[in-house]
């Protein structure tokens, strides 16, 4: 029998620019600034990077990062906002197609995911929806893209919404900040978690279980089990879509108390390192 291919998880944070961070906390003391990135991608295997979300970049910037960065590390990217925060979604295809043209392809490889973010006060509507997937292509100049949304308002907790998904082959965020629904539901070849919690309280911003918890759910997505200890899904798998298909994890610390997003990163790493 054929050896069963694992995933590849990835565990980062959201950007690598944050006062916070230096002077120890996270980058040595007296770090260059300019060397930032550099340091932060050998401490991690992803980062996010949210200032595509509020505006184009370069496409040296984008080659410049991929140079800096370590063989295997992966950038995941924010979608422009001038395509998410809109009324009628349908209409977003020139600004996607703009994103899409702006040079991110210079990461090459370590071009990750596209998260697609929307407001909170954002309510599903299925026909509408779908009109904005529809414009998200499975491919851009030769290259495979991954996509996955990120939904912040409870009226996406139904079960077309997770089918929709599965039908455009594409993730949702899952979520564990108690202001917005969590969907564990598995609808692509990937799984995206944005985690929020961190507590300026903890010596690595999550209590020690609860990253042992993120180390055993994403070892199970990469292995090809669905994690059971997260809320029942809205929308079982049919038979045509096994539960058992290893898959890509992503997890990045973004928000909580954000200044200790690193150390619950390097944490999880640590956790997951141990179990190899």
């Amino acid at each position: 029998m054929a050896e069963r291919r694992t995933g590849a998880i990835r565990v980062g944070i959201g950007g690598w620019t944050f006062e916070p961070w230096r002077g120890g906390t996270f980058y040595p003391q007296g770090l260059a600034q300019k060397r930032e990135l550099e340091y932060a991608s050998r401490q991690l295997t992803s980062i996010e990077v949210n200032g595509t979300y509020y505006g184009s970049q370069k496409p040296e910037s984008f080659a410049r990062w991929r140079e800096e960065t370590p063989e295997g590390f992966v950038f995941s990217l924010k979608g422009p906002r001038f395509a998410t925060n809109r009324r009628v979604l349908a209409e977003a295809g020139p600004s996607i197609e703009r994103f899409l043209s702006s040079g991110l392809l210079e990461l090459k490889d370590k071009l990750g995911p596209i998260n697609w973010q929307f407001l909170p006060t954002k309510r599903y509507e299925a026909e509408d929806f779908e009109a904005f997937l529809k414009l998200l292509p499975g491919r851009h100049e030769g290259r495979a893209l991954r996509h996955v949304v990120e939904v912040r308002h409870e009226s996406f907790r139904v079960p077309g919404f997770v089918e929709l998904l599965r039908r455009h082959e594409v993730g949702v965020v899952l979520t564990d900040k108690a202001d917005f629904p969590q969907i564990a539901d598995l609808t692509a070849g990937f799984v995206y978690a944005r985690l929020q919690g961190a507590d300026s309280a903890e010596a690595e911003g999550y209590p020690g279980r609860a990253l042992d918890a993120w180390a055993a759910r994403a070892r199970a997505w990469a292995g090809g089990a669905a994690p059971g200890d997260l809320p029942e899904g809205l929308q079982p798998l049919s038979a045509e879509e096994p539960a058992a298909t290893a898959r890509d994890a992503f997890l990045y610390f973004i928000n909580g108390f954000k200044p200790k997003a690193p150390a619950a990163a390097r944490g999880l790493i640590e956790r997951l390192t141990a179990a190899e």
